[in-house]
């Protein structure tokens, strides 16, 4: 299977977990957790918690897709490891898929999404250090992002319901949005956040579901040039120089002479 042609089946089942994961007003379906005396508790609005949640939820559809078009599904070893999952055809070629999420700040923006290290196993492609295999044995590295909105509506977390209260729990998030792009293509020239050594993604919801990121007329060669050698602050001191190369793309282009 080619990338492109697990790209394209991965999107078709992707278009579906919309209206699977939300009532028909867009509405998250999940309401809360449940305990043996069928008590159900309502989930925090703290946005690890939703997203991992979400994420949850759509495991059971991931293996749906995998067991539809003959392929292996494995998940992560360990909890810090990339890929989030790995799909394996027939023929041995793996793909990996990272679930990312984050609400929307606007109609139109996201809170923003961090894409992975630019360190460790992104440079040294051929590791298997904190990764299911090798990056360089990818033959695509794929984000499945999810983006929602919180709700408006005050949710009161201390307040226990029961089965016949389920209409009258108001769900934390609202109008789930899926999509799938190629890492490269949502990334930008910048951290995600912070001192973090994580690649930054575009911010705009257009762009992150067409992949209009400023590496996409790039190319995939130049968003791995730059994030190769792409120094902090504290890595450019580190390797006793005076400076990092560049921290931009314009820099970056000056320093390659692409100019």
């Amino acid at each position: 299977m080619t990338k492109e042609e697990f790209i394209s089946k991965l999107k078709t089942a992707v278009d579906s977990f919309a209206t699977l994961v939300s009532t028909k007003d867009g509405q998250w379906v999940v309401k809360g957790f449940i305990d043996v005396y069928r008590h159900i508790y309502t989930i925090s609005t703290d946005t690890k918690v939703v997203s991992k949640i979400i994420e949850l939820y759509i495991f059971p559809l991931l293996v749906k897709f995998a067991q539809d078009n003959g392929l292996q599904l494995e998940l992560t070893k360990e909890q810090n490891f990339y890929p989030d999952i790995t799909f394996k055809d027939e023929d041995g070629n793996l793909f990996a898929v990272d679930l990312k999420s984050s609400y929307r700040k606007t109609a139109d923006r996201i809170n923003g999404m961090t894409l992975g290290a630019f360190t460790g196993y992104f440079r040294n492609r051929r590791s298997s250090k904190n990764v299911t295999y090798p990056y360089s044995s990818y033959k695509a590295h794929i984000v499945l992002g999810i983006i929602y909105s919180e709700n408006d509506v005050a949710i009161d977390e201390r307040k226990l319901y029961t089965l016949d209260g389920l209409d009258d729990i108001v769900s934390v998030v609202k109008d789930i949005t899926f999509f799938v792009q190629e890492k490269w293509k949502i990334a930008i020239d910048r951290p995600g956040s912070g001192n973090t050594k994580n690649i930054g993604s575009v911010s705009l919801i257009e762009d992150l579901i067409y992949g209009n990121g400023p590496f996409s007329e790039l190319g995939e060669d130049v968003f791995d040039d730059y994030w190769t050698n792409y120094l902090t602050s504290d890595m450019a001191k580190k390797a006793e120089l005076a400076s990092p190369y560049y921290n931009n793309l314009e820099g970056y282009k000056k320093f390659r002479n692409l100019q």
